[in-house]
């Protein structure tokens, strides 16, 4: 492959990138987030598959031929439901007083699609917070970070300070399981 287009305008996903020297451009997927499953696993392929599947259609014929389309999404679930972006402060409140003290799961979703192929897979990672009192959370939410995360919380930013543990790929939890990727895209020969 000689481009690879990440469809997505995350500057967490575009920084995992760059920080293992891949180069890249950006195309965000315009398709609405509306998954058919409620499952979480599920829920992450295939809204993966929709940005990664809608920006490759979007090329032009002769780029498909030479282009990787990179495909992901995020989301936190807590005793079985789905958190996504709180919308108000208020919101991202009762998602923080939900998660705190508790453990919850992130899952990471990621399609790969180029001319003739297309692969699809999945990461979970098990996240404990630390409690927090009702001012933590107040003093939290203002700072604005955890207005555009799922759950409510940025594990490499301020929100840092109230996760105790972690269960599997930290890269995950900040929004694309980097080394897994690699993995993946040398395994299909993307590389």
């Amino acid at each position: 492959m000689n481009k690879i287009i990440l469809a997505s305008a995350s500057p967490r996903r575009q920084e995992l990138l760059t920080q293992i020297g891949m180069e890249f451009t950006v195309i965000s997927s315009s398709m609405e987030e509306v998954p058919e499953s409620r499952q979480p696993k599920q829920v992450v392929l295939e809204l993966s598959e929709g940005k990664a599947g809608d920006v490759f259609k979007s090329l032009q014929e002769k780029e498909k031929g030479s282009s990787l389309v990179i495909g992901a999404d995020t989301i936190v679930v807590f005793d079985g439901q789905i958190i996504g972006k709180p919308g108000s402060r208020e919101n991202a409140q009762e998602i923080l007083s939900c998660l705190q003290g508790s453990i919850h799961q992130v899952y990471t979703g990621v399609t790969l699609i180029w001319q003739g192929g297309k692969r699809s897979f999945y990461e979970k990672t098990d996240v404990v917070m630390y409690p927090m009192s009702m001012e933590e959370i107040k003093e939290y939410v203002d700072t604005g970070e955890p207005m555009d995360k799922a759950g409510a919380y940025g594990i490499q930013g301020q929100g840092a300070a109230y996760i105790k543990e972690i269960r599997g790929d930290y890269n995950n939890v900040v929004g694309l399981p980097i080394g897994r990727l690699y993995q993946e895209m040398k395994k299909q020969k993307l590389l």
